[in-house]
């Protein structure tokens, strides 16, 4: 099957990977643009996996200010090299992490570092709903699941949906450009203000 230029641009516009990668995924599912976002995606997770273990001890401090100055967001994101850390795509993807720190307001970078205790307490707020609900205990604990898993999209940056493409998670944007950039990226740390919000 011929693959054409536009479709290669297209999937391109669309993942930011390589043309070669684009060309391959394209032929592999028949021309099929959508299907091929995703087998990208799939590679891209598996490229991921293998660059975690890599230090991150290069990478930028971003941050972003809303309009009128009323919200701000200060986020620290980890690369292998100072060389990746200055390219435009490097540097467009720390914008894109302090944006959605600033629209959906994480607590937590990922599911590790939720407390214990907090965790606990949201469990049986969920599994005290459940039983009120007249649910059976076996039961109970599913929607216990469920509902964790809810709050972990809520409280997590990493497992919340991208601001701006809701089909993918922040951890699936992240290892995306682990693909495309070739280096392990982590997103360490974050700060949020906010004009006349309360300190806790």
């Amino acid at each position: 099957m011929t693959i054409s230029a536009q479709q290669v641009k297209q999937l391109r516009d669309k993942t930011g990977a390589g043309m070669m990668e684009c060309k391959k995924a394209l032929i592999d599912v028949d021309g099929d643009v959508d299907a091929a976002v995703k087998v990208l995606r799939e590679r891209g997770l598996a490229a991921a996996s293998k660059r975690s273990s890599r230090d991150t001890r290069e990478g930028i401090i971003g941050e972003y200010v809303h309009a009128g100055g009323k919200l701000g967001v200060i986020v620290e994101v980890n690369c292998e090299t100072d060389f990746v850390a200055r390219t435009p795509e490097f540097q467009a993807f720390v914008k894109d992490i302090a944006m959605q720190v600033a629209a959906s307001n994480p607590i937590f970078v990922s599911r590790d570092e939720v407390p214990t205790d907090t965790l606990e307490r949201e469990s049986e707020i969920f599994r005290n709903q459940a039983l009120t609900e007249g649910k059976p205990e076996h039961i109970a604990d599913k929607i216990v699941e469920g509902r964790l898993k809810k709050y972990y999209a809520e409280v997590c940056l990493l497992e919340q949906p991208f601001i701006k493409d809701s089909d993918m998670t922040i951890e699936e944007l992240l290892k995306s450009q682990i693909a495309t950039i070739k280096e392990n990226i982590t997103v360490r740390r974050f700060v949020r203000f906010e004009v006349g919000e309360k300190k806790d």
